[in-house]
């Protein structure tokens, strides 16, 4: 963000300038450069993210291997999620899906 001020206000003076060279409008000129300034200042965070996403594809792979096929038959039971709480987490790691009770589902139901 503090290079982003420095290249919006280089933008602002150098556009009358720049766009009648180039026969554009001060205002298509303007933008052109705010977003060069933008996608400038978010270059190195798109890198960081594709990097990070190239070291974890082997890793979500890994797990689709191992857990999807107890996540289809996961989806195959249940018919309708919106019958469940949220799932928790116990202290000893287990994860469970929790029923919701049918004054509950009525209840959501009315503040819909």
């Amino acid at each position: 963000m503090k290079r982003f001020v420095p290249v919006l206000a280089l933008t602002l003076m150098t556009t009358p300038a720049m766009a009648e060279e180039e026969g554009l409008s001060l205002m298509e000129e303007g933008a052109r450069l705010f977003m060069r300034g933008l996608m400038d200042e978010m270059e190195p965070a798109l890198k960081d993210l594709e990097g990070m996403a190239r070291d974890m594809g082997p890793m979500l792979d890994d797990f689709m291997a191992e857990m999807g096929p107890a996540l289809r038959d996961l989806m195959d039971q249940v018919e309708d999620w919106s019958l469940y709480h949220p799932p928790e987490i116990l202290p000893n790691g287990d994860i469970i899906l929790r029923r919701k009770t049918p004054e509950e589902v009525e209840q959501e139901a009315i503040e819909l």
